[in-house]
């Protein structure tokens, strides 16, 4: 099931992503959207180990649309990064879904890309006879969503302690790899977030807001004020079958570029299904395939106040919190470029670590060693 790729004259248009690109996706401060939060230059600075791209187009919870909609609605964007990125790093770009999702979300980019299609029984892929863009798909198993999981199903690849990149694989999720397509494109800074709003609430949404929107926002949002929330509520950040909980309080929790979603849940569920490190998995514990879901963004938030973290990975250990470089009383503008934007915190010279950016204009209230305050210009 082959067709002939189109070739996109777009790609002449891009920065040499060999030379350039780790510092341009530094500078907009991308970090893995799919959970991880790790900053996505890290992963950049090994190309010349690359060959291959694997999208982890999987968005395996069950209440998630954030990748499927992107996939179907921003094809031509993607397809014009896949160009490029064919012309300069790599040989083979892999695009890997589930089975199921293919004739509502995935058709688009296919036709965009004319990608080579893979069905499940079709793999693992010869990678040595495969180029250009495919479409590998996989059989409904959330454990797919996994990338080292992903990588042993697509082309038998086994990682174990090692990186993806020892492979020869550079892997992202979609999000991750729409804001990385915008940074290099066009500079633009990661300063909102496609998030959702789930579990005991009267209404699931899908939502976009800025970065550092409160949790409670988001709540009402999902017409579930914190004020009503029961005695017994907890809070996660995450999916059914990968989330954290919430503990601090939910007007100073704010999105994270890792957050998909906020579920609210009960006490005595979540600890009957917490594991290691505090991971919750509530996958069977909840009913979710009846749910009614939306399916493509359908409100903007624009909170009063953001508080945006300095470090967004769930792992402080690994990544270094972000320097502020800005002060109370300071004005802040946001803007759609690195350099029309404020940039509110430099990375830290010591370790992995991203810079931060204002996700609203209006004037710092707060900044403190976890993250920094900003109320909007309309109440500052």
């Amino acid at each position: 099931m082959t067709t002939p790729r189109v070739q996109s004259t777009r790609a002449a248009e891009w920065p040499d992503i060999r030379a350039q690109g780790s510092d341009l996706i530094r500078a907009a401060g991308v970090a893995g959207a799919g959970g991880a939060g790790f900053p996505s230059y890290a992963k950049w600075t090994a190309l010349e180990d690359v060959d291959a791209l694997l999208v982890n187009h999987q968005e395996s919870e069950p209440n998630y649309r954030i990748d499927k909609w992107l996939g179907k609605t921003k094809a031509e964007t993607f397809a014009a990064l896949f160009d490029a990125l064919l012309e300069q790093v790599v040989d083979l770009i892999v695009v890997s879904a589930k089975w199921k999702d293919r004739d509502e979300y995935v058709r688009a980019l296919e036709a965009e890309t004319g990608g080579t299609v893979l069905p499940p029984d079709e793999l693992p892929l010869d990678r040595d006879a495969e180029s250009g863009v495919v479409f590998a798909y996989t059989e409904n198993t959330y454990q797919y969503g996994m990338e080292s999981v992903l990588l042993k199903t697509v082309d038998g690849t086994v990682i174990g302690n090692d990186l993806p990149t020892d492979h020869g694989w550079l892997v992202q999720n979609t999000e991750t790899l729409y804001n990385i397509s915008r940074a290099l494109s066009d500079g633009d800074p990661v300063t909102r977030k496609y998030v959702h709003v789930s579990g005991d609430v009267p209404r699931d949404r899908f939502l976009e807001v800025p970065i550092g929107t409160p949790a409670s926002e988001l709540l009402r949002a999902a017409d579930c004020p914190p004020e009503t929330l029961p005695a017994d509520a907890a809070i996660a950040d995450g999916g059914p079958g990968w989330c954290f909980p919430v503990d601090a309080p939910l007007d100073e929790y704010g999105v994270r570029k890792h957050t998909n979603c906020l579920l609210v849940l009960d006490e005595e569920t979540v600890a009957e299904n917490t594991y290691g490190e505090g991971r919750i998995d509530v996958l069977e514990a909840y009913e979710w395939s009846d749910r009614e879901v939306e399916t493509e963004p359908t409100a903007t938030i624009e909170p009063s106040r953001v508080r945006i973290p300095l470090a967004t990975n769930p792992e402080p250990d690994v990544v270094e919190p972000a320097v502020p470089i800005v002060e109370v009383g300071d004005r802040v503008e946001v803007g759609d470029r690195v350099d029309v934007g404020d940039p509110i915190a430099r990375p830290s010279s010591d370790g992995i670590s991203n810079p931060q950016h204002a996700s609203i204009a209006g004037e710092v209230t707060a900044v403190s060693e976890s993250g920094i305050e900003i109320e909007s210009r309309s109440r500052a």
